[in-house]
Parts: structure tokens; C-alpha cells; sequence
């Protein structure tokens, strides 16, 4: 058995949502039957699935933990090296940073450590072992795609931020080297994408599930045989800068999936790079906790900026606007 005492940053969440993120390896019928046979108690007493927490509840999970009766577990090791993270912005409910190209955001397949959630919680120095809310990304950028990205230190604030970005109420801009010169200034992709994380069982039953996806772009300047464009997206799909620019023949250079091979090896030779040419500039949004505005740019690269030189490039990218919360 164990207790949890709920915070202020903890209260307003439902007690089968607190259960199941400290019991992740109980599926959800499970936690249902705890909270139905006593199992799970609030205060000393019989709760409901839908009970909504308040500061200083104390609730009671009357479960086996792993590990001998009494003796702590060991803690996770940590990774010892990571990447250097630039700060953009920080304050007691969020942290922006510029994501390295290279990093990843969250662990997964092949990804052993030195993750953007490693770094984050290291920089925060939490303690893994506690059963609070963790300090997490609020969102996602691409592995080798570099720029903005926002961390919630609180878990009202990963609430709040989940929300905007669902909404599509987060406003952001990104740069891309393409191959070849655009045909027009600027322009709008309105093309449907496959569903990224389709099942195969799924496609057998019901076919490619097409989700509605919108990139704008504008061409900010052009060089040898390519051209550099700020993108905006109105919808999130899986890769849709990438993917949306490949479809009509203009793929992010140094792009290993989507991109033109041949191409890459070029621009990999000639102009050093090493990584897709996608970084994501700034992004603008409501901030989660005051509601105020709140502006976070990441400057280029300087391996990108060195691209840009070789490829003839004379750009440097503008200052928008102070950065920061506005009062």
C-alpha cells in the first residue's frame, strides 16, 4: 500500500486519471475494479471514477509494489551526457528551449537516452522516483528538426497547453531549405495525408484513413538551386511540412525519408549538411497559466546559417518582436 497527497498543482484532476498515470502498468478495466471494490480510497473512504481531487486529499492505493516490503527501489540511472539546450524563456509554470537537431523529444524505439524529457528533468533536478506530475514536453518536433519546443513544469500547465495545441490555438513558424526555386512567392498545400499511426488492421478493414492537412508557405529567398520558406501549418499531422513540400516536388533538403537522395548527397558534400534543413523558428501562443501572450523564438543554427552561406544565401532571420510573456 501506498498514499499520495494530493497538491495544488495535482487538484482538479479526476482520481481514475491520477490512478491510472501511477499505476501505468494496470489497464484501465483494472483500475476501475480498484476503485469499485475499495481498493483505491479517498481520505480513508469509497470514491467514485469521475471524483475530482482537491488540495491535501489523501489518497490510498492499496496495491503489491514491486521490491521487498520496506526497501526503497533502486533509481533509475540517469543519462551523465547530454546535449547542451539553449533557454529561451522560463518561468514557475513553463520552460521553451531549442531543441539540438538530433535530439530526440521523448524515448521510444531505438532511443536509449539523452532525450529532450532526460534533459528537462535533469536541468529541473526532479526526483524520478516521485509520483507527481513529471516536468514533460507539452508537444512534438520532429527528431532532426531544431528550434522552439515547450516543457511543462506544472501539470495544470500541461492541461492548458495540451488543450491550445489541440485546438490548433498555438501559432508557428517554421524554415525550410528546399530543392529547387518555387514557382510563385507563396502559396497554400491543401492536400490530405495518410494517418501516420494506422494500423495495418485497420487499413485492411476500413482502407487509408486521409486526415484533412493545410501548409502555407512563403519564399524568403532563394540560391543555388534551392529556395528558403517560412511554413506555417494549420494542422499537425505526422511530418506535414516534409511530406506536404515533397508532394509537390520542393522535399526539405538533407531530408533522409521523404527527400530526393541524390540531392542530399550534393548538398551534404558541397554545403556540409548533415541533417534535414527544417528549424523551428517561433511559435505563439496563450500562455497557459496567466493567458497572456507569450512570443518564443529560436535563432538559426549555426550549422544551418553555414548552409545557407554555401548555398548563396545572404539571410538572416528577423527579429519579430521582443520575446517573452506580454503583460
Amino acid at each position: 500500500m501506498f498514499e499520495q497527497t494530493i497538491s495544488e498543482d495535482e487538484a482538479g484532476q479526476r482520481i481514475d486519471k491520477l490512478a491510472r498515470r501511477l499505476l501505468a502498468e494496470v489497464p484501465l478495466s483494472g483500475i476501475f475494479k480498484m476503485i469499485r471494490t475499495k481498493r483505491i480510497r479517498v481520505n480513508g473512504k469509497r470514491t467514485q471514477n469521475d471524483y475530482l481531487l482537491q488540495a491535501g486529499d489523501v489518497v490510498e492505493f492499496r496495491v503489491v509494489q514491486p521490491g521487498p516490503s520496506g526497501v526503497p527501489l533502486p533509481p533509475k540511472p540517469r543519462v551523465h551526457k547530454l546535449p547542451e539546450v539553449p533557454i529561451l524563456y522560463e518561468d514557475d509554470s513553463v520552460l521553451a528551449v531549442d531543441k539540438p537537431g538530433g535530439m530526440a523529444v521523448h524515448p521510444g524505439s531505438g532511443i536509449k537516452g539523452g532525450t529532450l524529457v532526460d534533459w528537462a528533468r535533469h536541468y529541473l533536478q526532479v526526483d524520478e522516483e516521485q509520483k507527481e506530475f513529471k516536468p514533460s514536453p507539452a508537444h512534438r518536433l520532429d527528431r532532426e528538426t531544431s528550434g522552439v519546443i515547450l516543457v511543462a513544469k506544472k501539470r495544470k500547465a500541461m492541461v492548458r497547453l495540451t488543450e491550445i495545441f489541440t485546438e490548433g490555438a498555438a501559432h508557428k513558424r517554421y524554415l525550410a531549405l528546399v530543392k529547387g526555386r518555387m514557382p510563385r512567392p507563396k502559396g497554400t498545400i491543401d492536400l490530405p495525408l495518410a494517418e501516420h499511426q494506422q494500423t495495418a488492421r485497420s487499413r485492411a478493414e476500413r482502407g487509408v484513413n486521409m486526415q484533412p492537412a493545410v501548409t502555407h508557405f512563403r519564399v524568403l529567398a532563394s540560391g543555388a538551386g534551392v529556395s528558403l520558406l517560412e511554413c506555417t501549418i494549420e494542422t499537425g499531422r505526422t511530418h506535414q511540412i516534409r511530406r506536404h513540400l515533397a508532394a509537390i516536388g520542393h522535399p526539405v533538403a538533407g531530408d533522409s525519408r521523404y527527400g530526393d537522395f541524390p540531392f542530399n548527397r550534393e548538398v551534404a558534400k558541397g554545403w556540409g549538411l548533415d541533417r534535414q534543413f527544417l528549424h523551428a523558428r517561433r511559435l505563439e501562443l496563450e500562455h497557459p497559466v496567466t493567458g497572456n501572450p507569450l512570443v518564443v523564438q529560436a535563432p538559426l543554427p549555426r550549422e544551418l546559417a553555414q548552409v545557407l552561406h554555401a548555398a548563396g544565401i545572404a539571410w538572416t532571420l528577423p527579429k519579430d518582436s521582443d520575446q517573452g510573456e506580454k503583460a
